[in-house]
């Protein structure tokens, strides 16, 4: 197998976890693209596992299961972690017991409240501050979390991503209504998701399998790509969504192989 640019890629055969992002990857919105299914039934045939690795907080993991079932993925809870749960993580390690304001989708504060976090869109008595990828975004919840912020309140957000493709092109994603919080209050928020090696390291020692034995599959260089050369894992680009060929030549994160689209891993 040779990739994009003609590198050996047979390794990839030997691959026991594959870690997928999904938004430009494996799919675009309601459109699921043409070898995913044939890609990750070839998974399991050859006795490996799947995992999707998401920076997008706008879904609940329950509603990311409805979502690839409905596209065909056979697929329950324990094939995900996203940045939501990587927050969740976080929050019980460095805020337990702490009263969170959430700016994200009614899905965001909802997995949150599944998972113990004491959460409000409100903000009295509030003592850390995460934002998502907002999809239900409103003045007002921008106001909060600018007072909140303004105030000195540990600022976390879930992702750094700047856009999430759609069918037309792209939408401002969690890094991008960040920056409009930043350029209003002159701070700056800690980044949980991706490029960190979080979901990496937390999915191989779930499924017991070696750096070596794993894969991470994405379409954007600064997270997708960044995320398994920070495990130090290997890293497959794919060219059906942010970035493209020039960005990889000209670029300083250059993924492990490159390839067209998952149709490509195809063998």
């Amino acid at each position: 197998m040779k990739d994009y640019f003609n590198k050996d890629a047979s390794n990839l055969i030997e691959k026991k976890l594959w870690l997928f992002d999904m938004d430009g990857t494996i799919y675009e919105e309601e459109t699921l693209f043409d070898g995913t299914l044939q890609l990750l039934e070839q998974i399991k045939n050859n006795g490996g596992s799947y995992v999707f690795i998401t920076n997008n907080s706008s879904k609940s993991v329950d509603d990311y299961v409805r979502k690839v079932n409905l596209l065909g993925i056979k697929a329950d809870k324990e094939n995900f972690f996203t940045s939501a749960q990587a927050t969740v993580l976080l929050l019980k390690e460095k805020f337990p017991s702490s009263k969170v304001y959430c700016q994200g989708t009614q899905s965001l504060v909802d997995e949150f409240i599944s998972n113990g976090i004491d959460v409000t869109t409100g903000i009295e008595n509030v003592d850390v501050v995460v934002v998502g990828f907002d999809t239900e975004l409103t003045s007002d919840k921008l106001r909060n979390t600018c007072l909140l912020v303004t105030e000195g309140l540990p600022f976390y957000a879930t992702n750094c991503d700047l856009r999430c493709p759609v069918n037309f092109g792209y939408i401002p994603d969690c890094g991008s209504i960040c920056q409009m919080i930043e350029n209003a209050t002159g701070r700056k928020p800690i980044y949980i998701g991706k490029p960190e090696p979080t979901m990496v390291e937390i999915a191989m020692k779930k499924f017991g399998v070696s750096l070596e034995e794993t894969v991470v599959v994405g379409d954007r260089l600064y997270t997708d790509i960044a995320t398994g050369l920070n495990a130090g894992a290997d890293a497959i680009c794919v060219l059906t969504g942010e970035a493209t060929k020039e960005d990889i030549l000209n670029g300083n994160i250059k993924p492990t192989y490159t390839f067209n689209s998952v149709k490509d891993l195809c063998l």
